[in-house]
């Protein structure tokens, strides 16, 4: 299922409302911090390239070397992950090969730490400090090293956004984070969105329980 919350802020409060005490999953994100107090996160391995790129593009050489290294870092994660979504390793051959890139990263990030380039410093230590929540996909199974499926729930709601200016009022909100919800949930169970909104309003019609949109066992 995908779930949309349309607020007014993007403070943490908002995760809170969302994902409370009773949750114990793992919430695949960027580096935004009002996510950091769920706990337990995989950040965004599709994000960290673009870092460690905007490192090489910023024309500083020690920046630029150390945006190399880790950009081949990346390239090495998602080429690992690769092989064991298309099946070609096992998940013990994964963590396998995961454990020396995983060296090496947290080895060049200790390195732009002990830098003192102002560049480096800041980002090398977030990483660092919160290493942990790189590598959760080799951990957990079910996780994967980027937020892309998320990012696709969200294109065609970024999309409408831009075309109509949001909502104006409270109500328009949760219409709207409601027919999402509804849309893209139908879409992942590759149902008809037209037929489960024409049963859902028959059924209010009727007084009867509206249909369900939990996933078909």
């Amino acid at each position: 299922m995908t779930v949309f919350a349309v607020r007014a802020t993007r403070e943490a409060t908002a995760v809170d409302e969302l994902l409370t005490d009773r949750f114990s999953g793992v919430v695949m994100c960027d580096r935004a911090k009002m996510y950091w107090r769920v706990g337990r996160l995989q950040w965004c391995w599709e994000h960290l390239k673009r870092d460690f790129q905007a490192l090489i593009d910023r024309g500083d050489n020690q920046s630029r070397r150390l945006g190399y290294d880790l950009r081949r870092c990346a390239r090495a994660v998602f080429k690992h992950w690769a092989a064991y979504a298309d099946v070609d390793i096992s998940r013990a051959a994964l963590q396998c090969r995961i454990a020396p890139v995983r060296r090496k990263t947290e080895g060049y990030l200790r390195r732009g730490i002990a830098s003192e380039n102002k560049t480096l410093v800041g980002m090398c230590q977030e990483l660092h400090g919160h290493r942990d929540w790189l590598w959760e996909f080799v951990r957990t199974e079910g996780v994967e090293p980027t937020n892309n499926t998320g990012e696709r729930a969200l294109r065609h709601a970024v999309i409408w956004r831009k075309l109509s200016f949001g909502t104006q009022s409270e109500q328009g909100s949760r219409f709207v984070e409601t027919m999402l919800t509804l849309i893209e949930t139908c879409r992942q169970q590759r149902r008809s969105a037209f037929d489960f909104l024409t049963a859902a309003i028959k059924a209010h019609l009727a007084g009867q329980p509206a249909p369900s949109l939990l996933p078909r066992p």
